[in-house]
């Protein structure tokens, strides 16, 4: 298979690790190995200090995948199997799919999610919000999207990158179409745990549908993208058992470290939830400001979910060449729609760091300036 470059990995290649201010980051502040270490139990401070570096269980610490559970209501712990979020997503699509097979993939969204199959020779189409006080996915949309060999639904809530969300009712809704056409269906559930009221709160599609298989991890709502631990739930035994003999052919196993570190984190996820959220909700009044402020210049809803939405620049200017003037000349950046293939003048902007309001004011200088030299406005 050959697959096409990862347009949002290859810019943050280029800009994240030399810019100051990563203000379209779409993981939370990430927590330091002190912090952490600060939340183990006696049991897990013995399981970290006396680790041996050897060769793990392949799917998973079994005390791991006891804490995993608890996130919920009916899956086991023999179905899950833990391995690198990205990891899971490739994993899964190969035993689901084969060519010639038609692909739903909610969109814009992180590239795997529909490259993957694109490239295995899958028919992919695409279900993308609409722009009615904020981002909206239609259901109707979704169904008139359905075809007879429609072997996959790909959905992605709380949304990356519009920060769009749906209800319970609306993913039952989802979950009726795919039992009507025997329909597999694949939920990332990355930022599941950051909605802002607990109304909102999804169930995983995993605990709903035999047929779904869901996908969690560490990277996003823990704030512990450096320990590269997911993992997928699903009650269909043949898929698991398919992933976990493709599993034989990535990684095999799981990083030692990460895997202690992990059982540390979600022993404390509650308190990891709160920290996040925190910041997101302080961050998002000071964001809304902002947007307030400049209205002129930026389309800006709030989104109901997540550390990331999708504002939209209301000015002539393309929004791919003020991101790259941002970063250049402010060290301030942003993701430009561009990098999803979506039309339209919109950008991603994260709001779960703690240096964002010295973002924005970088940010603010750059359009006074502007201002001043193009009129831009």
């Amino acid at each position: 298979m050959k697959i096409n470059p990862f347009e949002l990995e290859r810019y943050f290649a280029k800009y994240e690790f030399t810019s100051k201010y990563l203000l379209s980051s779409s993981d939370c502040e990430s927590l330091s190995l002190h912090e952490l270490m600060q939340m183990a139990d006696a049991e897990t401070h013995y399981l970290w200090e006396n680790l041996k570096l050897g060769y793990t269980e392949s799917s998973g610490h079994p005390k791991l995948k006891a804490e995993i559970v608890k996130l919920y209501h009916s899956i086991s712990a023999d179905e899950i199997n833990v391995m690198v979020p990205e990891e899971g997503i490739f994993v899964a699509m190969n035993c689901m799919l084969e060519r010639g097979d038609h692909v739903i993939s909610t969109f814009p969204g992180y590239q795997s999610l529909f490259e993957i199959a694109n490239s295995m020779g899958c028919e992919v189409s695409k279900w993308a919000p609409q722009y009615q006080k904020g981002w909206q996915f239609n259901i109707a949309e979704l169904e008139s999207l359905i075809q007879k060999n429609t072997k996959l639904i790909v959905i992605n809530f709380p949304h990356n990158p519009t920060g769009a969300t749906i209800s319970k009712e609306n993913l039952l809704e989802i979950i009726s179409l795919c039992k009507q056409s025997n329909i597999l269906l694949f939920s990332d559930e990355m930022y599941r745990f950051l909605e802002y009221t607990p109304k909102d709160q999804l169930p995983s599609a995993s605990d709903l549908y035999e047929n779904a298989i869901s996908l969690f991890g560490l990277s996003k709502s823990f704030a512990l993208p450096g320990l590269r631990i997911g993992w997928l739930t699903s009650k269909n035994k043949r898929l698991m058992q398919e992933i976990a003999s493709f599993k034989d052919y990535t990684t095999i196993c799981n990083n030692a470290p990460s895997e202690i570190l992990s059982i540390i984190a979600l022993r404390n996820k509650d308190k990891i939830f709160k920290r996040n959220l925190k910041i997101i909700l302080e961050n998002l009044e000071t964001l809304n400001l902002f947007f307030r402020k400049h209205k002129t210049m930026f389309e800006w809803c709030p989104p109901k979910a997540g550390p990331i939405a999708f504002p939209g620049l209301k000015t002539e200017l393309s929004v791919q060449q003020f991101c790259i003037d941002l970063v250049e000349q402010k060290s301030v950046m942003l993701l430009p729609s561009s990098v999803y293939k979506f039309a339209g003048n919109y950008f991603r902007i994260g709001f779960a760091r703690k240096n964002m309001k010295e973002a924005l004011v970088n940010l603010e200088n750059y359009i006074l300036e502007k201002q001043k030299i193009t009129g831009l406005n």
